[in-house]
């Protein structure tokens, strides 16, 4: 491929300033959402493109511009989607809007968890609203005890895959159709070979962690190393388009790719 014949465009300095704010309207309009269903994930990566740092956590890795937008993120979300297991790892606990960012949507946030155990964290279970759940048949009676039958979506399996895009249907079909995936990166694997991410949000923040920790997207855990290793084809490589580009001044970038299938 020729060198010479791509235009570039230099976005730093940036083009517009989004100073602090309390309310952020201004960023919330950026990244404003549509009325019918949509699948956002957000995740956050090293420059070296570690997903986690030396706890094991994407928290230590990530900074205040990433946390800014972390907040304005959830406030313009109906449900928070996350594995099982990102979930118990990050300790997360039912969910509020952000403090001072209610006004940005209203109606509780809801958190959904995506297991095929059916097993949920303990710290899930702490507060005034019970998540939702997303489950096969195999996960159905574990995860109703834990949560009861009205919180529980219980979707096709093959061979242990959860069926996401019955499960994001039922969630919209309870008025949870805008969708906040924060991964972890098994999760986000699984919902990227399906198709059904419209919106990647990916912070890439100024630290370098080095051999160890994994990429923001993983595949099923597998014992053969020549597949955990396999490359992909160059057809089946997806396109994604670049939506927005902010830029923090500790050189944090915040990007934003559409996913979103073209015919």
């Amino acid at each position: 491929m020729s060198s010479d014949t791509t235009p570039l465009r230099v976005l730093v300095p940036t083009l517009e300033d989004l100073p602090p704010d309390p309310q952020e309207q201004r960023l919330a309009a950026l990244y404003g959402l549509p009325e019918h269903p949509h699948v956002r994930v957000n995740m956050v990566s090293s420059v070296d493109g570690g997903a986690w740092g030396d706890d094991g956590r994407s928290g230590s890795i990530n900074d205040a511009a990433d946390w800014r937008l972390f907040r304005v993120l959830r406030a313009l979300a109906d449900v928070v989607l996350v594995g099982a297991g990102t979930a118990r790892a990050e300790s997360y606990t039912a969910l509020d809007r952000p403090r001072g960012l209610e006004h940005l949507s209203p109606g509780p946030l809801e958190l959904a968890l995506v297991t095929r155990s059916g097993r949920v964290p303990a710290g899930a279970l702490d507060g005034p609203r019970l998540p939702w759940v997303v489950t096969g048949a195999a996960g159905a009676a574990t995860a109703s005890a834990a949560v009861g039958d009205d919180r529980v979506v219980v979707v096709p399996d093959d061979d242990g895959a959860i069926d996401l895009e019955a499960g994001l249907a039922t969630l919209a079909a309870h008025g949870l159709g805008r969708v906040l995936c924060e991964g972890g990166p098994r999760l986000l694997g699984s919902m990227l070979t399906a198709g059904l991410v419209d919106e990647l949000c990916v912070t890439t923040t100024p630290h370098l962690v080095g051999a160890g920790p994994g990429r923001i997207v993983a595949g099923p855990p597998t014992a053969d190393p020549a597949l955990a290793s396999e490359r992909v084809p160059a057809d089946q490589l997806r396109p994604a388009r670049l939506d927005r580009l902010l830029v923090a001044p500790s050189g944090t970038l915040l990007a934003t790719w559409d996913l979103r299938r073209r015919t």
